[in-house]
């Protein structure tokens, strides 16, 4: 990070930083007083919400953190942090979006810059970095109605720079801070009882890790200065008491820097990470094999040499970033070795591009589909899915026959026209996939069965994605 220095242009450097200012506010004042869409490259504002009062007296001068969403009881809900405490918004409707709930932090100082979050099970667990912090668990089961805070103590866990749910093992990993009263490296602890979390294990092997993925208790380690860690920590969730085992490690690669953070995409076979370094690039890496994982190729937005990734996470085909003062970027991945540039929303709009400011963290896994953003000066934003992803809809549901909607007992999807390599993908309303169907073909015809509630079906036609509701009663 750069420091201020006062030279013979401090004048100039004084009128530049005044207009930047006066650019900010009018930026709001646009965004917050008006009912119009905003759109930049593909993506349409649909909600937008900051607070002036909420205080950026900090290291950093930022106000917001990191940002989240679920879906809970037919309702979608945008998650972010401020240096108050955690607010969560009732998104379903982005036009009349509104405050559903706000949990004030145990340390709601101004110099709580970073928080984290992760929901399981109908709870959103909540940590923050800086100062004498807690561990919060919130019942956001009964959202938009009422919530309540289930646990609020930092007797497991003081401070914590990130966390990450395995849902299918219920395990949450504790990345850095204080955990037990003791420098934390990366601590597990079981979450089978939601309100009851119980320490498993502390894993320091490989040093400070930053930030972690976690799929089916295979852990993707972002190590920051030692580089990306793959490792197996099935020992200690299947009571077989065995130690974690190193699968494979990349220490060495081009354009190496701080190893930040990543994500895995949906078939296991390509991670992408960002290195926290002004102008260096992001990584694409084939983890197919553990034991020899290999940089596909690197990318960066490239606005100017300042340029950082941040925060990154994979849907589908596409990856979407948080780029610091680059605003919210997004590429096609379907080529590993040649990501495309596809859409971008520039949320911070001052020039100072020497420091960490602007789009913290990207939520893209709702199932409509829109897209969360929190900005560390600007807020939220909530923006629609890319143009690319739902255009031709009308061609679409020409291919495509779904019926009845809602059902009763089965629903069928039918394809009416010749098509090739079609993918159905069914999600429930928390975001969980409960069905998946590759490799479509014109003769397909699939019945399924479904408990009663509301669904989203996922259908991808020659890279163009349609999203449907489904109701069964």
């Amino acid at each position: 990070m750069k420091s201020l220095c006062l030279t013979n242009k401090s004048l100039n450097l004084s009128k530049k930083k005044t207009m930047r200012n006066f650019y900010l506010i009018l930026l709001l004042i646009i965004i917050t007083t008006t009912n119009s869409v905003k759109s930049q490259n593909g993506l349409d504002l649909l909600f937008q919400w900051s607070d002036e009062s909420i205080s950026d007296q900090n290291w950093v001068g930022n106000t917001y953190n990191e940002i989240w969403g679920v879906a809970q009881n037919g309702h979608e809900f945008a998650i972010i942090g401020s240096t108050q405490g955690t607010h969560i918004f009732d998104i379903t409707n982005p036009e009349d979006g509104y405050l559903a709930a706000y949990v004030e932090g145990a340390d709601s100082s101004p110099a709580i810059v970073h928080r984290d979050f992760h929901d399981y099970n109908g709870y959103l667990y909540a940590v923050a970095d800086e100062g004498e912090s807690t561990l919060q668990i919130i019942d956001i089961s009964n959202l938009p109605n009422s919530f309540n805070v289930v646990y609020d103590s930092d007797e497991l866990i003081k401070r914590a720079h990130n966390i990450f749910i395995d849902s299918e093992n219920a395990i949450m990993y504790v990345c850095g801070g204080r955990v037990l009263n003791e420098w934390n490296e990366l601590s597990l602890f079981s979450i089978e009882e939601p309100q009851n979390p119980i320490f498993l294990g502390k894993y320091d092997d490989v040093g400070y890790i930053h930030d972690i993925y976690v799929i089916d208790n295979i852990g993707y380690l972002n190590a920051g200065d030692n580089g990306l860690y793959i490792v197996d920590f099935s020992g200690w969730t299947n009571e077989a008491n065995q130690y974690p085992q190193i699968l494979g490690s990349l220490t060495d690669y081009p354009d190496k820097g701080y190893n930040h953070s990543g994500w895995l995409n949906s078939t296991g076979s390509t991670y992408i990470f960002a290195d926290e370094n002004h102008g260096y690039e992001m990584k694409i890496c084939d983890v197919s094999n553990p034991n020899e994982i290999t940089v596909n190729t690197t990318f960066l937005s490239n606005i100017d040499s300042e340029s950082m990734a941040h925060n990154l996470i994979i849907k589908d085909n596409y990856v979407y970033v948080s780029h610091y003062h680059d605003g919210l970027w997004i590429w096609d991945i379907s080529d590993p070795s040649n990501p495309i540039e596809v859409g971008n929303f520039d949320t911070y709009l001052p020039e100072d591009h020497d420091s960490y400011r602007g789009a913290w963290g990207v939520y893209p896994l709702l199932p409509s589909g829109n897209i969360l953003v929190s900005d560390m000066q600007s807020g939220l934003f909530v923006l629609s899915p890319l143009e690319n992803q739902n255009s031709n809809l009308t061609e679409l549901d020409n291919a495509i026959s779904i019926f009845p909607n809602p059902f009763v007992e089965e629903i069928n999807f039918s394809f009416l026209n010749s098509v090739e390599n079609a993918t159905i993908q069914i999600y429930d309303v928390n975001g969980k996939l409960v069905f998946n169907k590759k490799q479509l073909t014109s003769n397909d015809n699939i019945s399924i069965n479904l408990f009663s509630g509301i669904y989203f079906a996922h259908i991808k036609i020659e890279d163009q994605l349609h999203i449907r509701k489904l109701i069964k009663y």
